[in-house]
């Protein structure tokens, strides 16, 4: 039991901080302030990737995810 309990904290920390960035992002795209943006897909991007790592996400989930912040910036220019 306290071993699910400690994953589940960890799963919950690491999904919402994922949703912070992501957030964080799409602020930064509405302002249209692009190296902003960038820099916020760049902390994202890598966020995703520790998430995969531990077992949080799943790595398509991560990769698709990645890809539509990706072409939304690529949409700003």
């Amino acid at each position: 039991m306290r071993n699910s309990a400690r994953k589940q904290a960890r799963n919950r920390a690491v999904e919402s901080r994922l949703k912070t960035l992501e957030k964080r992002y799409n602020a930064a795209l509405k302002t249209g302030k692009k190296d902003e943006a960038s820099t916020a897909l760049r902390a994202a991007v890598s966020a995703f990737d520790k998430a995969v790592k531990a077992g949080v996400v799943h790595r398509g989930t991560a990769d698709r995810k990645k890809s539509r912040l990706s072409v939304r910036l690529a949409g700003l220019k």
